[in-house]
């Protein structure tokens, strides 16, 4: 695969993660069974995932000037990026997130403090043209600013570059922005958001998808986790089954999906091989702990592509 370049604008957040054996009810208080800090935030995790997939990566983020912004510094320098544009404020913190993984699934339950990825200037996303205007793909998600990511989309749109929404997490956002995307993909949760369709299965991914392409999406994918993802491009659809994992941290599944995906299709892979590639990486993803240090490479990826039997969905 060539190594195509992907511009990442999204959030930094410090994770603070504690593994517990269920959550905790409203005023309980329990023993976690271990806690770790880390890097995080899905424009950050996103990147990470598509630099190890493959790709050559430009990461945009903004921060605070406090711990949590040198930590995001350091860890940033130290990733292997190709360019990383880092903005600061001495107005607001660091993005934060606590996060509770808990039970036998390691399901995630999250509290995130934004901070600094809510103060995107225009005069900053301008700052940003060349880099945008250079990449393969552009990926972005909803954790920043809103009219910050309107203005990300209409440079790449201008510029020719393929447009990946991840619209998580969920913000109100125009039928305008979403035909400006070439690519959303919403999981199940951020498509009923969307649509109104209450998505739990392929069928109703079926149905909301249909609602999707008449706001103007040309293509789509929704995860649905276990289920696997429904790749739907001018209403023909497809199944994308999912390879099954012993999770033990799925904080960065959806990440590591839309990192890998992003890379793939940046080095010239057709989508729905891409879609497949980035189910793999996301089964090696989360039987790993944190979110950006669980990001498989592209090796790990590929070997559990080839030796996994996907998962058929009845």
């Amino acid at each position: 695969m060539k190594k195509g370049k992907v511009c990442v604008l999204g959030s930094f957040n410090l994770d603070i993660v504690a593994g517990m054996s269920r959550f905790p009810q409203p005023g309980e208080s329990l023993i976690a069974h271990n806690s770790m800090m880390g890097a995080g935030g899905k424009g950050a995790n996103q990147a990470v995932a598509a630099l190890r997939a493959g790709a050559r990566v430009h990461y945009i983020g903004k921060v605070g000037r406090d711990d949590f912004g040198t930590f995001a510094r350091r860890h940033l320098d130290s990733a292997g990026f190709d360019a990383v544009t880092l903005f600061s404020t001495a107005d607001y913190p660091t993005g934060n997130a606590l996060i509770y993984v808990a039970g036998v699934d390691a399901e995630n339950m999250i509290a995130v403090d934004p901070g600094a990825n809510l103060t995107f200037t225009q005069d900053e996303i301008e700052q940003c043209r060349p880099a945008i205007a250079a990449a393969d793909i552009l990926l972005t998600q909803l954790e920043n600013n809103l009219p910050a990511i309107e203005r990300v989309i209409d440079i790449a749109a201008e510029a020719g570059t393929y447009i990946i929404l991840n619209p998580a997490p969920f913000q109100l956002v125009s039928d305008l922005l979403l035909s400006k995307v070439d690519l959303l993909t919403p999981n199940a949760t951020e498509c009923t958001l969307l649509t109104g369709i209450e998505v739990n299965d392929i069928a109703s991914a079926q149905r909301a998808a249909k609602v999707l392409h008449g706001k103007g999406i040309k293509a789509l994918i929704i995860t649905l986790g276990t289920q696997g993802a429904l790749l739907s491009v001018a209403g023909q659809t497809q199944l994308i089954a999912a390879i099954p994992a012993v999770p033990k941290d799925t904080t960065g599944a959806g990440d590591a999906f839309n990192g890998a995906l992003a890379s793939q299709l940046a080095g010239g892979i057709p989508l729905d091989d891409a879609a497949r590639f980035a189910s793999a990486y996301a089964s090696v993803c989360v039987e790993r702990a944190g979110a950006a240090a669980s990001m498989p490479s592209y090796e790990e990826a590929l070997e559990r592509q080839a030796s996994a039997q996907p998962q058929i969905v009845q």
